[in-house]
C-alpha cells in the first residue's frame, strides 16, 4: 500500500522585528512573499500529496496572495504559540488518511528538494525524522550578571542544529501533541521525544536557515539575488486511442473535424497532456496523474488547458519562466497542417508566452505502429524553462 504524506507549514507567527509592519513570513524575498518559496517547493515535491498552512486569523488576505496558483488545502487558523498552531493543524487533518506528516516553519524559505526527500525516506523505517546540521563551533553557556559572561563550555561532541521539516508518522505525532498540550517544548522533535518516539537525524542544508532577525532577512535577500539562474528541460509523452465515431477531436486546444473521437483523460487532448507532463518534468514535480488523476470524476470532460495552466503556475511559483515549447504530433489522420497556425496561437495563449516561442510539428509514422495503423494519436512535448531566483511575482492567477 502506498504511503501518503501531507506537509503542514506553520506560518501563524506575529514576527514584526524588521520595522516593515508586515508579519515576516509575508515580506518580500526575490519579488515573492517569503512564505511562497517554501509553499512552492512542497507543492512541487512528488513525495508530498497535500500541503496545508497554519495562518493567523488576521493574515488571510496576505496568505491568499502568497498561495496564488498553488494547489493547497484550505488553510487553518493557528493558536497563541507555535506548539498550539502545530497541534491545531494536525487536528484539522485527523481522519484524512495521511500516513506521515512533514512539519515545516514558514520562515525557512530555502528548504530544498533533497532535504525533503531525506526526511520522507527516513520515515520508512523510523517513527520520526528531522533535518539537522552538525555543530562544529565551540558552544558556550552564558549568564547575564550584570554583563553577559561565560559559565561553561558545552561539550561539542554529538551536538546538532535542528531544522525543519521534521517528519513523523501522523497518528504518533498527533497523539504526542495532544499529550504535550500545556507543556512548553521547543520543536516537534521535542514533542516526539517526550512521547518516547525515536527521531532520526538526516542531513539538512546550510541554505535552509530560519529568518529570525533583520540580518537574516538581509542575508536571504542578498542570497536570493546572487543565486545563479539555471535552465531546465522537460519532456512529456502521451498516447490516446481512437474510440467511437464522432465529429471532432481536440488537439492543442483546437477542435479539429474527424470521424472518430479520442479516448482518454478529460477532453483527451493528447498534445496538451504531453505538454503538461513536460512542464511538470522541468521542475521535477511528477506527472499529470499526480495532480489530476483520471480516476477522479471531476476531471471528466475538463478542458486540458486547465492542466497546462496549473503546471505553468507551479513553474512560475518556483521562479521559472517558460522559454520555448516544441510539440510533435504523430498521426495518419486527421491532417493537422491546416490547423497548425490556430493550434500554435492557442498554445501561446494558454502558456502566456509569445507565439514565436512555440514550435508545433506533425508527422506520420509511414504506416508503422500504433499511429500508423490509425489506432490513435501520439504526442511528444519538450519545454525549456529558465529558473531565476528573482522573478517578480504579481500575485495574480494565471
Amino acid at each position: 500500500m502506498t504511503s501518503t504524506c501531507v506537509a503542514l507549514i506553520v506560518a501563524a507567527g506575529r514576527g514584526r522585528r524588521f520595522g516593515e509592519g508586515t508579519p515576516k513570513q509575508y515580506l518580500d524575498i526575490g519579488g515573492r512573499p517569503m512564505l511562497r518559496h517554501a509553499l512552492a517547493t512542497f507543492a512541487a515535491h512528488v513525495g508530498v500529496n497535500a500541503v496545508r498552512v497554519v495562518i493567523h486569523s488576521d493574515d488571510r488576505e496576505l496568505y491568499d496572495i502568497a498561495a496564488t496558483g498553488l494547489n493547497l488545502l484550505e488553510p487553518v487558523t493557528g493558536g497563541p504559540t507555535r506548539q498550539d498552531s502545530v497541534r491545531l493543524g494536525l487536528e484539522s487533518l485527523a481522519g484524512s488518511g495521511y500516513d506521515t506528516v512533514l512539519i515545516h516553519d514558514g520562515a525557512r524559505p530555502f528548504v530544498n528538494y533533497g532535504t525533503i526527500t531525506r526526511v520522507i525516506t527516513a520515515l520508512v523505517k523510523s517513527p520520526g525524522a528531522l533535518a539537522a546540521l552538525p555543530i562544529y563551533d565551540t558552544i558556550k553557556r552564558a549568564m547575564a550578571d550584570p554583563v553577559t559572561r561565560v559559565l561553561s563550555t558545552v561539550e561539542q561532541t554529538n551536538l546538532w542544529q535542528a531544522q525543519t521539516p521534521q517528519g513523523f508518522h501522523f497518528s504518533d505525532i498527533l497523539a504526542a501533541h495532544r499529550a504535550a498540550a500545556g507543556h512548553s517544548l521547543t520543536d516537534d522533535a521535542a514533542v516526539a521525544e517526550r512521547a518516547g518516539l525515536l527521531v532520526q537525524l538526516v542531513e539538512g542544508s546550510r541554505e535552509n536557515f530560519k529568518i529570525t532577525t533583520a540580518a537574516d532577512l538581509s542575508r536571504a535577500r542578498r542570497r536570493h539575488y546572487e543565486a545563479p539562474a539555471t535552465v531546465r528541460i522537460g519532456s512529456g509523452f502521451d498516447v490516446h486511442a481512437f474510440g467511437a465515431t464522432g465529429t471532432s477531436i481536440c488537439l492543442c486546444g483546437i477542435h479539429i473535424p474527424h470521424d472518430r473521437t479520442l479516448v482518454g483523460h478529460s477532453d483527451a487532448d493528447v498534445a496538451l497532456h504531453a505538454l503538461t507532463d513536460a512542464l511538470l518534468g522541468a521542475v521535477a514535480a511528477g506527472d499529470i496523474g499526480r495532480f489530476f488523476p483520471d480516476s477522479d470524476l471531476q476531471w471528466r470532460g475538463r478542458e486540458s488547458a486547465f492542466f497546462v495552466r496549473h503546471a505553468v503556475s507551479l513553474v512560475r511559483a518556483l521562479g521559472g519562466e517558460v522559454i520555448a515549447v516544441d510539440i510533435t504530433i504523430f498521426c495518419e489522420s486527421p491532417k493537422v497542417g491546416p490547423y497548425r497556425l490556430a493550434m500554435g496561437t492557442r498554445l501561446a495563449e494558454i502558456l502566456d508566452i509569445a507565439v514565436e516561442r512555440v514550435s508545433l510539428k506533425a508527422t506520420t509514422t509511414e504506416g508503422l505502429g500504433f499511429a500508423g495503423r490509425r489506432e490513435g494519436i501520439v504526442a511528444h512535448a519538450t519545454v525549456t524553462v529558465h529558473i531565476s531566483p528573482s522573478v517578480p511575482f504579481s500575485g495574480m492567477r494565471c
